[in-house]
């Protein structure tokens, strides 16, 4: 409980900072993509309890440096290589479940098609910030899922949730560890959008959308990468 606390208390002090100084704030802007991440970073502000207000229209700035924090550090690269790599995962599974005609009902085959489109936003996004941050993106994994379209929508569709939910509990792992607040705020805006596809996969599928206590779990790579190997072509 107090390691859990120390890291509340990392994320929201980032988070603060990032609220307070506009060079930050602009740089944030431009790394997640402008005026969608003007409505995360609201978001990011009403959960830190800053009362002040907050000047969210900073795309506007002409720098593009990131100033002294243009490079990140070796450990938020691979962190950011290792989100990338599990939404690489994600965005092929989606393509792969469009492709295949498995999904016959329409609204769940429209679901499938916008979470798809989500996770390819996260590639790019993750693949830029990595770039304006001096590092090499990850390459793309080759990935096979014959196993889980065969199983038909049934099985599909909790893959999906499986997948989801375990995407969520990825990012809330790495958060204590990022020591850039811009790569942190980047991390919990894609964070948030994998809780709310997971919710919407969990009601599908008839698992429980009610949080099983106050707080999310984390999941570290050590307990991510078995599960997602199964997707990875030999």
């Amino acid at each position: 409980m107090v390691e859990q606390s120390t890291q509340q208390n990392h994320d929201k002090a980032a988070l603060e900072e990032l609220s307070q100084d506009t060079a930050s704030r602009k740089r944030f802007l431009k790394m997640v993509g402008g005026a969608g991440a003007t409505g995360a970073l609201a978001i990011f502000v009403a959960a830190c309890g800053n009362d002040e207000e907050t000047d969210t229209g900073a795309t506007g700035d002409t720098d593009t440096g990131m100033g002294a924090e243009k490079k990140a550090s070796k450990g938020d690269l691979e962190i950011l290589n290792y989100a990338l790599t599990l939404e690489f995962i994600e965005a092929d599974f989606y393509a792969a479940v469009i492709d295949s005609g498995e999904v016959t009902d329409k609204k769940i085959a429209e679901l499938a098609k916008s979470i798809g489109e989500n996770e390819q936003e996260h590639v790019d996004a993750l693949t830029a910030t990595i770039e304006q941050l001096g590092g090499k993106p990850a390459a793309k994994p080759s990935t096979t899922f014959d196993a889980v379209l065969q199983g038909g929508p049934k099985m599909i569709l909790a893959t999906a949730a499986t997948v989801e939910n375990l995407g969520a509990a990825a990012y809330l792992g790495q958060a204590g560890r990022i020591k850039n607040k811009d790569v942190l705020a980047a991390a919990l805006s894609i964070h948030t959008v994998e809780a709310r596809h997971a919710a919407a996969l969990n009601t599908l599928v008839g698992k429980t959308v009610v949080p099983d206590g106050a707080f999310a779990k984390p999941a570290s790579m050590k307990e991510v990468l078995p599960q997602i190997k199964p997707f990875l072509a030999s």
